[in-house]
């Protein structure tokens, strides 16, 4: 027997091998860094700093609500219908940048790619970790109005909202993986992405109600439509901090935690998918870009 048959080698692992989303969790040193540099880096050299976390989606709010609200009358027979747009646009704003800002991940730094090996999958997640950083402030603000209204929620509601961060964050972790890997190839990805962030605030419930879409479509098109995740999320946040607001005689999506759940499954699977396409294609991240 050689010397090298006897040395032990069971603690090593071949260079380049990679579980995936599971290899995150052994470099959480270095996903908090990539979360430190994302957040910090963010309004760096600006004035008001922070404050944009604030002033952005109140900016947001206030053009909806004057466009949509007022002008169009989209507020009519929605009671507390500030309080009703603002619960929606906090939860798509958290999609937007979390997808948005994942599909790009790989290509923003694609300096890290080609120079050393570490799990691929730690950009994407870690720009969805921002992207939630950047949503505490805009959830704050939400709470904050709602207790001026009024706002006592129940258990339910509160783990009703926690449930629609969930799908929140998997559906655009899932669909971050499966673009930012064609992204390093097919720049047009990102064109894409952008029109499905362009229709994702009208295709949910945060400027209209979900009863317009139930009295206009057939039956087996409004279910499409309910088990759209983003959908589920954005009625589990009304559920959760609008409905306690009002007099509680609204109409509320009937079987919306069926429908949660259901989304749930959907996006648990967009993460799967995203995963093994990502997998796919890490290989040829370095040689294209």
């Amino acid at each position: 027997m050689s010397k090298s048959d006897s040395v032990d080698l069971s603690a090593f692992s071949i260079p380049g091998t990679s579980r995936g989303i599971l290899d995150v969790f052994g470099y959480r040193y270095l996903l908090r860094l990539l979360v430190r540099k994302g957040i910090l880096t963010r309004y760096h050299g600006s004035v008001l700093g922070w404050a944009w976390s604030y002033v952005k989606p109140t900016a947001q709010f206030l053009i909806y609500y004057m466009v949509m609200g007022v002008f169009l009358g989209l507020n009519r027979g929605i009671e507390g219908f500030p309080i009703y747009l603002f619960s929606g646009i906090v939860v798509v704003n958290l999609f937007n940048e979390a997808f948005g800002n994942a599909t790009k991940s790989i290509v923003n730094n694609k300096a890290l790619v080609k120079k050393i090996y570490l799990p691929r999958e730690l950009f994407p997640i870690a720009d969805v970790f921002i992207a939630f950083v950047h949503f505490l402030p805009q959830l704050t603000i939400l709470i904050v109005v709602c207790l001026i209204a009024g706002w006592v929620p129940t258990v339910v509601q509160i783990a009703g909202a926690l449930l629609a961060m969930l799908i929140v964050v998997l559906i655009a972790t899932g669909l971050g993986l499966f673009f930012g890997s064609i992204n390093v190839s097919y720049r047009d990805s990102q064109n894409v992405v952008e029109l499905i962030l362009m229709f994702a605030t009208y295709t949910s419930p945060v400027l209209y109600s979900f009863s317009m879409v139930q009295a206009k479509l057939p039956g087996w098109l409004y279910d499409i439509y309910m088990l759209n995740p983003l959908t589920s999320a954005v009625e589990l946040f009304h559920s959760a901090f609008w409905f306690p607001t009002t007099s509680e005689t609204a109409d509320r999506p009937e079987h919306l935690l069926l429908f949660a759940l259901i989304s749930l499954g959907v996006a648990v699977v967009t993460l799967i998918i995203g995963q093994l396409v990502f997998r796919r294609l890490e290989g040829r991240f370095a040689q294209e870009l």
